[in-house]
């Protein structure tokens, strides 16, 4: 829950003038996303929270910061109610990057430092986090993207429920495998009850799911989706008693269609809210963060209360804590922007917690440095190099019953379907010397338990090696049509311990370190995790790669939850069926093949 310094006491003894104000703000225009009404006022701030919202002088002194706010429109803080924290970029470097975009609450989701961390690792990374300024919450993953080995006794109930128990800790995280909840998973059923007895949310994720479906998973305790890609979908949740959250994402830019649900429907908008749901950097950089989608729903015909109510009071009371943030009233945080305008919504000042924390989209605040040795492992593959070196490891074997393989066919970033394909045959694996557009795959498991092989269609055509470890698994993915290059691009990103590594031939042309579970970088500055992200897009879209989300198409080709098939720790995965088309290999059996 938010947690506030200045007292209550204090703050009256300031709206009645027997106290100086630490903060005035005068003679702006109010947003009141309570009323919904534009209003000429002073705000009074004392500590980190607002004392006085009204018409009238208070009281100040010497040390009272005067803000001439005249010309001014006066907003709640954006809020973000759906984060991921994680995308190359880090919470600080993130965080640095839209406090002053005038995003002052973000509500971040934890499956990569969990996975990494466990428990303990990710309370204390809860406290270390505590000094980045603004509203940094949390919700708690129940189980992965891709089920593995293991799985439930590693997210066990135990200490989930621990974890749900922190005050930084706002619910649950979305259950990408919704089919769990459809079918009464009864752990995941009861953790979501205890939440909600804790008066803690349950996000959701609920990807082509059907009106019908649906009814299950609100029946489950859902809270939210925030998986509507059109404005039909999105009023199928709205009825159902869902959050309904629009999305605008760097993979899914979709905003367009789906506010159709409001231009079009005329539908209340006091239970829908809007998400960037984990950008890349760069998209980010170009579309901004909240104030994006504000500026971009404005522009298609929201009316400028509702945008900003669907990203400040609306989020806040989703959130059950519109008793402290997402609005402008006395008692409340002092999380507070001041717009030049309501068409482009980017602030002039940004403050938060009741301090000036950046101006003209500049911080004027120093960021937490924090530590990010203590959470790297210090081994994080736990086999043997060696074992990558050997070519063999990264193509694909002949069956002895067949020539046709399933193959992943790309039909976007993300969704893939399979094509059963005649492929030649040599020396005991099939051969891609003469397949254009084919590449091998295999993931390889970072503790030396298994190794899972499959080949992709319409991923790249000249793409010698790859190795990436930025995947929903944090597993060393590799991908190339060069067996020698991608044993090459397996064993440097095994050396730095996590990353992203392209070799053409022999020599390596790219290299993006992320030691930070495999999936950020540690670096604090922003621009570093959109440089990463423009080259790695740029490296492949030269060799082929014909989509638009580079890092997306990494993050769910090991997915378990989307269309088409899929390489997962148990094998190459048909979605659809539920099926393991080819079991993954028993690292052992490799590791003495190779020896052999």
């Amino acid at each position: 829950m938010v947690k506030t310094r200045a007292l209550r006491d204090e703050l009256i003894e300031v709206a009645q003038g027997k106290r100086p104000a630490d903060m005035l703000i005068k003679d702006g225009t109010v947003i009141n996303v309570y009323s919904g009404e534009f209003l000429k006022q002073n705000i009074a701030l004392y500590k980190d929270c607002i004392a006085y919202v009204g018409e009238n002088e208070v009281t100040i002194n010497d040390d009272t910061t005067v803000i001439d706010a005249n010309g001014l429109y006066v907003s709640p803080g954006f809020i973000e109610t759906h984060a991921h924290p994680w995308v190359v970029y880090n919470p600080v470097s993130v965080t640095e990057k839209v406090l002053p975009l005038g995003t002052t609450t973000t509500v971040n989701d934890n499956l990569f430092f969990y996975l990494h961390m466990g428990a303990l690792g990710f309370k204390q990374l809860v406290d270390d986090l505590e000094k980045l300024p603004g509203n940094f919450f949390w919700l708690i993953r129940l189980v992965s993207q891709a089920i593995f080995p293991g799985e439930r006794e590693w997210f066990n109930q135990k200490d989930i429920m621990d974890l749900l128990s922190l005050e930084n800790v706002l619910g649950t995280a979305e259950v990408t495998r919704w089919p769990l909840l459809y079918n009464g998973d009864p752990v995941l059923l009861d953790i979501i009850d205890a939440a909600k007895k804790m008066g803690k949310v349950s996000d959701g994720h609920n990807a082509g799911c059907s009106y019908e479906k649906l009814i299950s998973i609100a029946a489950s305790g859902i809270s939210a989706c925030h998986e509507a890609i059109t404005a039909e979908e999105a009023l199928d949740r709205l009825r159902l008693g869902l959050w309904t959250v629009l999305r605008n994402s760097s993979l899914r830019p979709d905003l367009s269609n789906i506010i159709k649900l409001i231009t079009e429907g005329n539908v209340s908008t006091s239970r829908i809210l809007m998400t960037t749901d984990g950008p890349h950097p760069s998209f980010i950089e170009k579309e901004g963060f909240v104030d994006g989608l504000v500026r971009q729903a404005v522009e298609l015909g929201v009316p400028v209360m509702e945008a900003i109510q669907m990203v400040t009071i609306n989020a806040a009371t989703y959130l059950k804590q519109d008793d402290y943030i997402g609005g402008i009233a006395p008692g409340k945080k002092a999380d507070i922007l001041l717009l030049p305008d309501l068409d482009q919504f980017r602030p002039d000042l940004v403050i938060s917690n009741g301090e000036i924390v950046a101006k003209k989209g500049k911080l004027t605040i120093q960021m937490p440095d924090i530590d990010w040795s203590k959470y790297l492992s210090e081994k994080p593959f736990t086999f043997s190099r060696e074992i990558l070196e050997n070519p063999d490891l990264y193509i694909y074997p002949e069956t002895s019953s067949s020539n046709s393989v399933p193959v992943i066919f790309f039909r976007s970033n993300v969704i893939t379907q399979r094509k059963d394909l005649e492929l030649p045959t040599k020396n005991g694996f099939v051969d891609l010397t003469d397949q254009e557009g084919l590449m091998y795959a295999t993931l390889i498991h970072r503790n030396g338990e298994w190794v899972t092989k499959g080949i992709l269609e319409k991923f790249a055509i000249n793409l010698d090696g790859m190795a990436s470890t930025f995947n929903t698994t944090t597993d060393l993915l590799t991908i190339g049509r060069n067996p020698e290059a991608m044993a090459k691009a397996a064993a440097r990103v095994y050396e730095m311990g996590g990353g992203v590594v392209i070799v053409d031939g022999e020599e390596i042309i790219l290299e993006i370190p992320l030691q930070l579970t495999g999936m950020m970088t540690t670096d604090p500055s922003f621009d570093k995790a959109v440089e990463f992200n423009d080259k790695l897009l740029s490296a492949l879209q030269a060799r082929g790669f014909p989509f638009h989300d580079i890092l997306y198409t990494l993050l769910f080709l090991t997915c378990d939850f989307l269309p088409g098939l899929r390489l997962v720790p148990f094998g190459l995965y048909e979605v659809k069926t539920d099926k393991i088309l080819v079991p993954s290999i028993p690292m052992t059996y490799l590791s003495n093949e190779i020896k052999a």
